[in-house]
């Protein structure tokens, strides 16, 4: 029986080299993303592409692709007719996506410690990582960086499934992915950027270089760990989001 490729898995990887289209559909994802949580649509409301790429001044393809990363992080469902329609959930449910997705990772992370057998496979992950700290450090925390920061982010997290060597695992981290704000890369868009943000993706790049490090050393028990709080991030970050904009009242489908 042969084997096929996951579509999903495909929503998760972003190009290192940012072309036009990619760029518009970052920006588009980033936009409405934050739409969503602020509650612009309601659940179950069917979403209108041809009026909303021109509210958005993007292409109908960059936003498609755009609605079809939120799909995959559990914001929107993708219909037979290939519509999309805004999903419901609530603050449980998201904390609960979070908490799961770092126990997946933090395993992945455990058996990447086990199954690594040349230095050099930690490459990927190390080149992201480096790229990262620089780009935190050295630039203002704007809509520009906090795409890069996505797009170096999902390729840190890729490049750990891929040292994991399970298929299995990596099923069950993109399933866990498709909840609301579970993705490692479901980050808010922001309207100004708070002091408690710049610290978090301070952490959240010390702990990309602090998992290598563990990996490197073959500390199986200190990569599991580190990665399961890293993935705390994500839940920080959508804490500070609602503490500064305080979209929680309107957010969609919260109960």
């Amino acid at each position: 029986m042969g084997l096929r490729s996951n579509p999903k898995s495909k929503v998760q990887r972003m190009p290192g080299k940012e072309t036009k289209s990619s760029s518009q559909t970052a920006r588009a994802t980033l936009t409405l993303r934050e739409m969503l949580v602020q509650g612009r649509f309601h659940p179950g409301e069917r979403i209108r592409e041809v009026p909303l790429a021109e509210q958005l001044k993007v292409s109908r393809i960059p936003l498609h692709l755009a609605l079809e990363r939120l799909a995959h992080e559990g914001f929107l469902e993708i219909l037979p007719t290939r519509g999309f329609v805004v999903q419901g959930f609530s603050t449980d449910d998201i904390y609960d996506a979070i908490e799961l997705r770092g126990l997946l990772e933090g395993s992945a992370a455990r058996l990447a410690t086990e199954r690594l057998e040349d230095l050099s496979q930690l490459e990927p992950m190390q080149e992201a990582a480096r790229e990262i700290v620089m780009l935190i450090r050295r630039h203002k925390l704007t809509l520009e960086t906090f795409n890069r920061y996505i797009d170096l982010n999902a390729k840190f997290h890729n490049a750990l499934l891929d040292l994991s060597r399970s298929r299995m695992l990596r099923r069950a981290v993109e399933q866990a992915c498709s909840l609301p704000f579970a993705s490692p890369s479901a980050f808010v868009n922001r309207q100004f950027i708070s002091p408690e943000l710049q610290e978090l993706f301070l952490v959240s790049a010390d702990q990309h270089c602090a998992i290598v490090d563990a990996i490197a050393n073959r500390e199986g028990m200190r990569a599991e760990l580190l990665t399961r709080e890293h993935a705390r991030v994500a839940r920080r970050n959508l804490e500070d989001a609602l503490k500064n904009q305080e979209p929680l009242k309107g957010m969609a489908g919260i109960r």
